[in-house]
């Protein structure tokens, strides 16, 4: 397990070899570094800035190398939005690094989390939050799964269908509260009334009954935040998910594993 202090003299390493890399023009802390709380297990999140007349996959991979060969990296995994690569990093002592590479005509803050700590950035709109409609419309989507598959007796498939609604319900709260709606950064936040109610909605048994009470839960939980957000959309859709609920509710008496 790292140390807070080994954490920290990393990152100190890599913004020293990233301000030595002429291949780049910016350097960046982000993420909770840059402007949240850090406790012992936050992690590292730089980004950079790769000039025009750099290569950009070499320089990706030559970094990639430096995480393997010099920092005890054990594997990575790629999320690439547009142009820009996070390549995040498992280091052998369980610390997370997350290396932002951006062409440099595309780098700079997309978050409030952004800190330019060498070189250039460019103003770059910030990504905003998902829509209460959105969170609303899939919410709905996944419970007419969980519905399907609790009737197909496809338990597993039922708790991942029903932990989907849920974590859209917590999104919806989230987002109303004015607290980070993704990832679910934001729900040990919430208020006890918005928590305590989808408490219920956790599965505890893969069986027709016990799949049939959390979905009784999450979708209450469901129309509770709607109506707190929509309330007229909440009353449209009070009849569909009621009938959900029958559905489930009468598989739940009749069904077992």
């Amino acid at each position: 397990m790292f140390t807070p202090d080994e954490r920290e003299g990393l990152r100190a390493g890599l913004i020293e070899a990233a301000r030595a890399d002429g291949r780049l023009s910016g350097v960046a802390l982000t993420g909770s570094a840059a402007g949240g709380p850090q406790d012992e297990w936050s992690d590292i999140d730089l980004a950079f800035g790769v000039r025009p007349d750099s290569d950009f996959q070499r320089t990706l991979a030559d970094w990639t190398a430096t995480m393997y060969e010099g920092h005890g990296a054990l594997h990575h995994v790629d999320v690439v939005v547009g142009a820009t690569v996070y390549r995040v990093f498992l280091l052998a002592s369980t610390l997370q690094v997350d290396l932002a590479f951006s062409p440099e005509a595309e780098f700079g803050p997309r978050a409030p989390t952004f800190r330019l700590v060498s070189g250039r950035s460019v103003d770059r709109p910030h990504v905003p939050p998902p829509t209460a409609e959105s969170l609303i419309g899939l919410a709905w989507l996944y419970a007419l799964h969980a519905r399907s598959s609790i009737a197909r007796g496809r338990w597993w498939q039922a708790e991942y269908m029903i932990g989907e609604v849920r974590d859209h319900v917590l999104s919806l709260a989230c987002l109303r509260h004015g607290l980070p709606s993704r990832e679910g950064r934001g729900i040990d936040r919430l208020p006890a009334e918005v928590l305590n109610p989808l408490e219920e909605s956790l599965v505890r048994g893969l069986d027709a009954a016990d799949l049939a009470r959390a979905f009784e839960g999450v979708t209450a939980g469901l129309l509770a935040e709607m109506g707190r957000v929509d309330a007229a959309l909440a009353e449209r859709l009070r009849p569909a998910l009621t009938e959900l609920n029958e559905t489930v509710r009468q598989g739940g008496a009749d069904g077992s594993r």
